[in-house]
Parts: C-alpha cells; sequence; structure tokens
C-alpha cells in the first residue's frame, strides 16, 4: 500500500546520510521532501504542512546521541509523529450490551458486505456469537452475498427479502438475536455511488432505532483524498465511533490511512484486504508507521503465526524434528498453516528490509501450489517415508501432479537440504531455534 511513500522518505532521509549533526540547512532540506512525499501520497496540504512543522520544531535544536546519526534520529521524530497521525494508538472496540449492536455503514462498493462477514469471522474466533443482518433492501444481490458468506464461516444471517424497511429488518433481527442468545449483531446497510440524503436518513433511522454500540465507515481506501471527504459527510449525520480501511491490498498511495482520523477525529479500527474472510486486522498506529518508515512489522507477523500453529501441534513437530522424523506430511502441514496466515507477499513485507527487496517482485498466493500438487500425488507411506521416492516413484509423481522430473528431483532436494538443516538445528538448544508457532 505505501510502497511509493516508503520510497519518497527514504530518498528524504539520505539527505542527512553522513552528515554530523542535525542542523537548520539540512532539517528544511529533509523537511521539504517529507512534505512532498505525503502530498504525493494524496495527503491533505494542509495536513502536511501541519506535519511536516511538527517534525521541524521536534528537530531542530536536537543532538545527535551516541550512536545515533542524524538519519536515524530523524527517522525516529517522524515514526513518531506518524503514530500520532493516525491516532497514536489502538483504539477500543466495544462490544457491551446484550446483544452488542455493530452498524455498518459506507458507500456502495466500499467493501461493507464483505467487511460485515469479516468482522463476524474475527469475533467467532474471540468466541463471540455474532448474527449478520441483511439491512440493504436495494441491491438485489446483496443478501445473497451476505448469505454466502454466512455459509463460507457459519454465521446465521438474518434477513427478511420482502421487506422494504430497513429500520423494521434491524429491530426484528435485534428481537431474534436476544431469543437465540446471540452476542453480538452485525447490521450491513445500503449503499449509493455517492452520498445522498436517502441514504443518509435511512442510516440515521436505522441508528436511532437500535442504538448501536459501534457505528463502523467503512472506506475503500483507494478512494484516496475522496475517502477522506466522504468520511467527513457520514460522520456529521452519524456521528460514527471508527473507520475501517478495506482494499488496502490494492494500488493505493496511503492518503486516507494518514488523513481520516486527523479530519473526523475518530480513529481507525479495522483494515483488511482482499476478498479471503481472515484478511482483517485491528489497526495498530505504531505498527502502520513502522510499515511506512519500511521497518517491518514482527510483531503482527508473530501474531498471525500464533494464531494458526497451536501448542499441541508445536511440541508434536518439535518432537519429530528432534528425532530427525520431519516427513511431507508435517511439511504439507506447515505450508496450509502459513497459507492461512494472509498474503504471502504482505507477510513477507513486514519482515524488516524484505520488503523493499521483493517490491518489484510478483509473489502469488498459488507459489505454492506445484509443491502441494507433487506432495498430494504421493502415497501416505511415501509422504512418512521420503527416502523409499526411488526413480520409479518419481516418474509416477511427474504425471500424477503434471510437473516435470526436475520439479520433483529439486523439491525432494530441497526437502532433503532443509532436514539436514533441522539435524544440524538439533545439536544446538531447541529454546533458541524454534519452528514458526512454537512456544517456550
Amino acid at each position: 500500500m505505501f510502497n511509493n511513500l516508503t520510497e519518497r522518505l527514504e530518498v528524504a532521509f539520505k539527505n542527512l546520510k553522513g552528515e554530523a549533526r542535525i542542523n537548520d540547512l539540512n532539517i528544511a532540506n529533509t523537511v521539504k521532501d517529507i512534505r512532498r512525499a505525503l502530498i504525493d501520497a494524496d495527503v491533505n496540504y494542509k495536513i502536511a504542512k501541519e506535519f511536516t512543522d511538527r517534525v521541524k520544531e521536534k528537530a531542530t535544536g536536537s543532538k545527535v546521541i551516541n550512536a545515533i546519526s542524524p538519519g536515524q534520529l530523524m527517522v525516529k521524530i517522524v515514526q513518531d509523529e506518524l503514530t500520532e497521525l493516525m491516532g497514536g494508538h489502538e483504539a477500543k472496540f466495544d462490544l457491551s450490551g446484550n446483544p452488542a449492536v455493530v452498524l455498518i455503514a459506507g458507500l456502495q462498493g466500499s467493501g461493507k458486505t464483505t467487511f460485515s462477514g469479516k468482522l463476524a469471522n474475527y469475533l467467532k474466533s474471540q468466541k463471540k456469537s455474532p448474527l449478520l443482518v441483511a439491512a440493504d433492501i436495494y441491491r438485489p444481490a446483496a443478501i445473497d452475498q451476505l448469505k454466502v458468506l454466512g455459509e463460507q464461516i457459519n454465521v446465521e444471517v438474518y434477513s427478511e427479502p420482502e421487506n422494504k424497511d430497513a429500520v423494521a429488518i434491524a429491530q426484528n433481527a435485534i428481537k431474534e438475536a436476544k431469543s437465540k442468545n446471540k452476542s453480538v449483531v452485525i447490521i450491513d446497510t445500503a449503499g449509493r455511488l455517492a452520498v445522498d440524503e436517502t441514504m443518509m436518513t435511512e442510516v440515521a433511522n436505522i441508528k436511532s432505532a437500535v442504538n448501536p454500540t459501534e457505528i463502523l465507515f467503512v472506506v475503500d481506501s483507494m478512494t484516496g483524498q475522496d475517502a477522506v471527504n466522504t468520511a467527513k459527510a457520514f460522520n456529521d449525520r452519524l456521528d460514527f465511533s471508527g473507520v475501517v480501511l478495506t482494499k488496502l491490498d490494492g494500488d493505493t498511495r496511503g492518503g486516507a490511512a494518514l488523513s481520516i482520523q486527523y479530519t473526523v477525529n475518530k480513529p481507525i479500527k479495522f483494515v483488511s484486504s482482499g476478498e479471503k474472510l481472515d484478511t482483517l486486522d485491528i489497526f495498530y498506529p505504531d505498527r502502520m508507521a513502522q510499515r511506512i518508515l519500511g521497518m517491518g512489522d514482527i510483531t503482527t507477523l508473530v501474531e498471525k503465526a500464533q494464531a494458526q500453529f497451536d501448542d499441541e501441534q508445536a511440541k508434536k513437530l518439535e518432537k519429530k524434528i528432534r528425532k530427525n522424523q520431519f516427513d511431507f506430511q508435517d511439511f504439507y502441514d506447515q505450508l496450509q498453516q502459513i497459507k492461512k496466515m494472509g498474503n504471502i507477499k504482505d507477510l513477507m513485507g513486514m519482515i524488516p528490509g524484505v520488503g523493499k527487496a521483493i517490491k518489484d517482485i510478483d509473489i502469488s498466493d498459488d507459489a505454492f501450489k506445484g509443491v502441494e500438487a507433487i506432495i498430494s500425488s504421493m502415497t501416505p507411506f511415501e509422504r512418512s517415508n521420503p527416502d523409499v521416492i526411488d526413480q520409479s516413484r518419481r516418474n509416477r509423481l511427474a504425471k500424477g501432479s503434471g510437473k516435470s522430473i526436475e520439479d520433483i528431483n529439486a523439491l525432494i532436494k530441497q526437502f532433503e537440504q532443509m532436514k539436514q538443516m533441522m539435524k544440524t538445528m538439533n545439536k544446538m538448544p531447541m529454546s533458541g531455534m524454534r519452528m514458526p508457532g512454537m512456544r517456550r
């Protein structure tokens, strides 16, 4: 999302490389480049100027402390200011009430319905019992879309296809939720291609009727500064409690993420990317600031790994590695866990220094398909006993997987190298060398 902004900021910081101390001249040049980078990222000029004015004020007169270069000091100042610009800290998501009611609002095409499904899936993972409500009475496919999403995550969807009163649908849904002991009601409301009075009146009436604990404004981050203007219009009528940024994996310059909180004084609570229902993340301003500055986001990467690897699996895998019994079935299982963590390129971009290196490389989510096809063509005996895979078996695997003999040989060679590496690791204290998801 922020690739262009990250590159521009790196260029700005290079002005200080090799400088012995921060002075008025190099501060002025760096601040000017930072302001241009922000404006180019579609951040409002007023916001960009106030931001860089604060950076300049903090940097002026700063002394370079031991082992810290002026460039590093400026990066720290910009990081702190970016964090504050985006809200400063994680915003609380209020689920009080019996049931808690979450009202979803936004323009058509912003991703409201998909987000509603993602939120229900997230709440299920938090041991909540959500009910999805189809309150979009205008878009013909809206109810069907929500039902499909509900089926995918095994969450009930409340709808009244013949009822054209969205307020009544929302009220009836809450009664239904109480009768079935649902803990959270998620109301997916109608959107329009542009802000209009009919839409605003309807969603405001739903708000008055159900008194939601959370009102989330869903915005397509690819719309840039227009997203900020739309957010202001909705906030003036709804006084929403938080913002959701969707489509962060798209070709966006990031201006919405950097400007919305400042403009409407409401926190960004969630961010999402893609259509998969497990691609929803809590928004952490400090982590996003680190990613913008090319520092990666190891904390989020570790949390994603821990969410997919449970203790029992980790213990069993650790025992097999210790006994040098790691096989193709284990390898296949690990691939499936990694895939559940999200977009592969996004995950790699969370590793400090890697994001810049792979920015121009196309890494498809299908990158593992060839490996999966080969392993799936193996018999259970072959998966558990890789050493028995001789030339005749390799020929059969090539035919079964649709891959070449070279591909089969390359995978087996890589697997053997990995096992050799694990064998070497076994000679080291296991507390210092653990697979992702293994707890101490």
